[in-house]
């Protein structure tokens, strides 16, 4: 999964990258050149996997990673150029870092502290790169049809002046009704409006308190609402503390202010509900592992992700829920319990089932 981190200068968009990926690069400041991105990689925490590496004691354990790309501050107004935001059309998620905490010594671009302000504009900035790209395929559109009638061209043509219409009256096509054939025609544009969005607001470490609150203490609830929306926070400078911690420490720091959880566990876990996304695992001597797939992912295409040869090959998958298994802390008792169900091609995986794919290859 590849997810891209946007925001406005100034918010602690790149201090949140550096939490999430834990990268060390010197500071960490752009060029101010238009296509100049930082690419991470987090590890996704799972409780579940690390104890059934316990169990199993594999030569390696595998948690699931989410890509970052953290890009320069938006510039109100530069959108319409769309090398500017060109970088992010290929993530599967937008995280936005919205500035709630004060501090004197730090401008905000606006002057002043109002998160519903600043996701609206953040907002018309995708808006507008997407409608600038939208007009140019109409123009070309019109001029092709006009040599040779098409009905795949008049086709896509209908759903872009949809699309314009819904842009112009600053709607995000995310919410756009849409079947399947036009997901598939918009597919190729990459529209950033239509990528599902994560509003995290960055607070103060005194408004630690307002996490599980944010929504009804910043107003958001109309924006929490709309399709494939998520809102959550993090404090930067307490996350940034916490990065240097491990093990109890980490967790009486989180105490200390009442929080608990980190805000990567949090982050991740609030992305994964917005995508739809779950885990499954794969257990042995040599390796655990867990594998992201999308909510309503079958036993066959599941296969699949792990390789391609064993989808091709796939007989059928030995299932058993995690927790049974941690409970059990063995297959062989989980088999004897009448708990490890031998499952088809069109079972629907569930989150934390640990499966053992049997195939022919």
């Amino acid at each position: 999964m590849k997810a891209g981190i946007i925001g406005f200068p100034q918010v602690g968009k790149t201090t949140l990258f550096k939490i999430l990926t834990k990268a060390h690069l010197d500071m960490m400041k752009f060029s101010g050149s238009k296509t100049e991105s930082h690419v991470g990689v987090a590890t996704v925490p799972d409780p579940r996997l690390d104890e059934l590496s316990k169990i199993f004691n594999p030569k390696k354990t595998s948690h699931a990673t989410v890509e970052y790309l953290d890009v320069a501050g938006l510039v109100k107004g530069e959108s319409k150029d769309a090398t500017y935001l060109g970088n992010l059309r290929n993530v599967d998620a937008l995280v936005h870092v919205v500035r709630v905490f004060a501090d004197e010594s730090i401008s905000h671009v606006e002057g002043s502290i109002d998160p519903k302000r600043d996701i609206a504009n953040v907002e018309l900035e995708l808006l507008v790169s997407d409608l600038s790209i939208v007009e140019k395929r109409l123009d070309r559109l019109e001029k092709d049809i006009k040599k040779q009638k098409s009905a795949v061209l008049e086709k896509e043509l209908e759903l872009l002046k949809r699309c314009k219409l819904c842009l112009e009256e600053e709607k995000p096509l995310r919410g756009l009704e849409l079947d399947s054939d036009e997901k598939k025609i918009l597919r190729g544009f990459m529209f950033l409006s239509e990528k599902p969005i994560l509003h995290v607001l960055n607070l103060s470490d005194g408004d630690s308190n307002k996490i599980d609150q944010i929504i009804s203490a910043f107003q958001l609830g109309a924006i929490s609402s709309q399709v494939n929306v998520g809102v959550t926070a993090v404090c930067g400078k307490v996350e940034a503390e916490l990065a240097e911690l491990s093990g109890e420490d980490a967790e009486l720091f989180l105490a200390d202010y009442g929080l608990k959880e980190s805000g990567l566990d949090r982050l991740i876990r609030v992305t994964y509900q917005l995508l739809g996304l779950i885990s499954f695992f794969t257990v042995g001597d040599d390796e655990c592992r867990a594998w992201t797939i999308q909510q309503g992912t079958t036993a066959l295409k599941a296969a699949g992700v792990i390789h391609s040869d064993i989808e091709r090959c796939f007989i059928r998958a030995e299932v058993v829920p995690c927790d049974k298994l941690l409970e059990l802390k063995s297959l062989t008792a989980a088999r004897d319990k009448g708990l490890l169900r031998m499952e088809g091609k069109g079972y629907l995986v569930q989150d934390g089932d640990v499966i053992n794919f049997r195939h022919s290859g």
